[in-house]
């Protein structure tokens, strides 16, 4: 809880520190206790600290962040080479590849991470992701493009200092699985 408001919200942290430093400040307005009024300078001091600790400590929901939009530039890119290789499990990386390989893509965004959960300990750490991406794509042998919003729910494991994806799912962003969707059911 400290780590993610220390260092995924700096504004947070720099608000309840202004409060702080204004409440002390008040403080030492009424009754003139000097001690009162440093503490209150302080709390105004350590505020670009807050930041500066948020710029420098990247969490693990940071880091699956980053390899979450490296995948999308790579899919986007049609390198599908360097899209699969965050896959540690050398199944999950077949079908993946297997899957990538039939379409063409002209744009993978992703729409919003709706929850990255890391699960305090599991050994080697883990991490469920649910989001949703768009695409624009076709098949290799297709002409038309099609706009396809799609939920994907992923399965990270943490290995050394990185984050590899060992499990994923992807379906309808609403009601039940379709022909395009995975059938592997083991992430959550």
């Amino acid at each position: 809880m400290i780590e993610s408001l220390l260092a995924e919200h700096p504004a947070i942290t720099s608000l309840m520190l202004g409060a702080l430093a204004f409440g002390m400040i008040y403080g030492w307005m009424q009754n003139g206790n000097k001690t009162v009024c440093i503490s209150g300078f302080v709390c105004i001091g350590l505020i670009p600290f807050a930041w500066l600790i948020a710029n420098r400590w990247e969490t693990d929901a940071e880091q699956i962040e980053a390899v979450i939009y490296r995948i999308a530039d790579a899919v986007e890119a049609n390198d599908h080479e360097t899209a699969v290789s965050v896959i540690a499990d050398p199944s999950t990386r077949s079908q993946a590849s297997a899957e990538l390989q039939r379409y063409i893509f002209d744009l993978a965004d992703v729409n919003k991470i709706r929850s990255i959960q890391v699960i305090e300990g599991s050994f080697p750490l883990e991490a469920d992701v649910d989001m949703s991406v768009k695409v624009d794509v076709r098949e290799v042998r297709g002409a038309q493009t099609f706009r396809v919003p799609r939920r994907l729910i992923l399965r990270f494991v943490k290995k050394g200092d990185e984050w590899f994806v060992t499990d994923y799912q992807h379906m309808p962003i609403t009601g039940g699985p379709d022909r395009y969707s995975t059938n592997t059911n083991t992430a959550p």
